[in-house]
């Protein structure tokens, strides 16, 4: 039985206003590229809320980056995820028990506050 996927692909995907997030893959290792941090904010903030909505409540206990990092441990794949080219988070690493975060993720995340 196999240990884990085998991808080879690259995939081009143009995200509304123009925005084209890039995917490539080579055996267990996946690497998914967003051009700059205010895509990234915009691919995850969700759907926009109506007016005077309230806010979704958040689920204790639950923490969506940790879930990717399992599901990628379980599939036997490496997801990392870059911005403008830089590693900001990279899933599925058999060594750690969550995702590894970079220096790179905290500062664009700083910035886009800023913007």
């Amino acid at each position: 039985m196999a240990k884990g996927l085998e991808v080879e692909a690259r995939l081009v995907i143009t995200w509304p206003g123009g925005h084209e997030v890039q995917l490539a893959a080579s055996g267990s290792y996946l690497i998914l590229n967003v051009a700059s941090q205010q895509v990234l904010d915009l691919i995850t903030s969700g759907p926009p809320q109506p007016p005077g909505a309230p806010k979704p409540v958040k689920k204790p206990g639950f923490d969506p980056l940790q879930e990717l990092h399992d599901l990628a441990r379980t599939l036997g794949l490496v997801l990392d995820l870059r911005v403008a080219g830089k590693t900001h988070v990279t899933f599925g690493l058999t060594d750690r028990k969550g995702p590894k975060i970079t220096l790179h993720a905290v500062l664009g995340k700083i910035g886009s506050f800023f913007r």
